[in-house]
């Protein structure tokens, strides 16, 4: 081997034992000693030889590597300055320029790349790959910083992990966080065991928890909301305080800033929510026009979709509420809704569905209920019989008469109505509407459906009434006739048994009837 380049190798094993200056002044004693112990050739297992030297399983590579070593042990430093600083830290390993150049008793960290770790004093278990990853780290622990100026401002937090460029690039004491991607809870200062994955994930955030956001830009804005669970490109992108949000989808919440505990699964649901709160959008645009209205549940593809400001609204189906706009208390299931309707329940499409069953009906007794009803819209109801729901109240006369030309005939409806064809009674609803147009129900295109018979029963109990009191009034002549013939009967017994008595015959008597 030649002179410089043995010099060279041999230098690497002095900065332990003495000062750089006085390594200059000691140079000639050194080749001396180099001299002595210089193997032969024969002796050497590889050309040039390796670095050694250092006590307690230590190495050392590049100018000032390792400089100020003590009494550390098994740490490794490759590169000019790694490691400078490191007195009695263990287990540590530096490659590259100024790596954990500050570590003094630190241990167990890797720092891979220029000034990675370089302010590290006495942290442990970190694990920094990339130029100026966890750069300004001095005591945090358990840190994973990969990638350019990853976790760069960490100080004394502990348990990150960050992997992309400039991920974490601010944060400082946050903890238990877990960044994935460029720029990734970039912004972040305090903010702990917040997770981000995908570049520029949380990038706003400084101070808000438990946040987790998987996307491009998902929860870009936020910085202080906690709780907030992300999944998708710019899902809840612009939120910046709102807390204990779920968004699932791109574009989910996209709109969100402040609206706090909604849940949002599916491109664009909730995406115009700002402020509103305790919001469900299961499906592709479900309440995607919201902003304000709060308290609403939508599932299903576009359901509640026109909704802006309504709150408290239930939709189930395809397009269910599509046509809500700002009405609150309603439910629309398997029905579009209509724009204004507000309290308003309806379930089912009247041009799809052709028929209901519900269970639990049919053989129930209600004995303090009423009858319901139902239009050609489908509306249910019950007949309101106050006065108070009532205007131009008037006796019905002789408007009844109408029913004594009605004809109630027997019959059996058509086999698919009736497979079964049993008896029925009623009347023909054409023939109806002939004696009285008022008598009968028509469907939604003006065709005469079936006899309001609720009507029929009143006019039949109008007549009857009337017959009743014509009844009554003929009793009243016929009592006041007996009582007549009564007293005139009494009239001629008395006059029967004058003459009688004026003759000295017994009397007769005289039957009255």
């Amino acid at each position: 081997m030649n002179g410089p380049t043995f010099l060279s190798t041999t230098t690497l094993l002095i900065p332990n034992l003495v000062s750089r200056s006085s390594l200059r002044l000691c140079f000639p004693a050194i080749l001396l000693v180099v001299g002595v112990f210089a193997l032969s050739p024969m002796a050497r297992a590889v050309d040039p030889p390796p670095d050694g030297g250092y006590p307690n399983e230590n190495t050392a590579e590049g100018d000032g590597a390792l400089f100020r070593l003590t009494s550390g042990f098994a740490n490794t430093a490759i590169g000019f300055d790694a490691l400078y600083s490191d007195t009695t830290g263990m287990w540590n390993t530096a490659i590259g320029n100024a790596a954990l150049y500050f570590n003094t008793s630190g241990y167990r960290n890797t720092a891979t790349g220029f000034s990675a770790l370089s302010a590290n004093t006495t942290g442990y278990d970190n694990t920094a790959t990339g130029s100026h990853a966890l750069l300004s780290n001095t005591t945090g622990q358990g840190n994973t910083a990969t990638g350019a100026a990853a976790l760069i401002s960490n100080t004394i937090g502990f348990n990150n992990t960050a992997t992309g460029a400039g991920t974490l690039h601010y944060n400082t004491r946050g903890e238990l966080n877990t960044a994935t991607g460029t720029g990734a809870l970039g912004l972040n200062t305090l903010g702990s065991s917040d997770t981000a994955t995908g570049d520029y994930a949380l990038s706003s955030n400084t101070t808000g928890n438990y946040n987790t956001a998987t996307g491009v830009n998902a929860a870009f804005s936020n910085t202080s909301g906690n709780n907030n669970t992300v999944s998708g490109v710019y899902a809840l992108y612009n939120n910046s305080t709102g807390s204990n949000n779920t968004a699932n989808g791109v574009f989910a919440l996209f709109d969100n800033t402040t609206g706090q505990g909604n849940t949002a699964s599916g491109l664009n649901a909730l995406r115009s929510n700002t402020i509103a709160f305790n919001n469900t959008a299961t499906g592709q645009a479900c309440l995607q026009k919201n902003t304000t209205g709060g308290f609403n549940t939508a599932d299903g593809f576009q359901a509640l979709s026109g909704n802006t400001t309504g709150s408290f609204n239930i939709a189930l189906g395809n397009n269910a509420g599509g046509n809500l706009t700002t009405g609150d208390n309603n439910v629309d299931i398997g029905s579009r809704g209509v724009a204004g309707d507000a309290a308003t329940i309806r379930i089912g499409n009247p041009r799809v569905q052709a028929a209901t069953y519900v269970a639990g009906i049919y053989g129930k007794t209600v004995p303090n209920g009423v009858g319901v009803v139902i239009n050609a819209n489908g509306l249910l109801g019950t007949v309101q019989s106050s006065a108070r729901f009532k205007d131009d109240i008037k006796p019905m006369g002789k408007a009844s008469e109408a029913i004594l030309a009605l004809k109630p005939v027997r019959f059996r409806y058509k086999e698919k109505l009736d497979p079964d064809h049993i008896p029925q009674f009623g009347l023909i609803a054409e023939e109806v509407e002939k004696i009285n147009p008022d008598l009968v129900e028509r469907d939604q295109n003006g065709n005469v459906m079936t006899v309001r018979y609720e009507a029929v029963n009143a006019m039949l109990l109008n007549e009857f009434l009337k017959e009743h009191r014509k009844v009554e009034e003929q009793g009243a002549i016929i009592a006041t006739q007996e009582n007549e013939i009564e007293a005139l009967t009494t009239g001629l017994q008395q006059v029967a048994a004058q003459v009688e008595l004026s003759k000295g015959v017994a009397p007769i008597a005289i039957s009255n009837r």
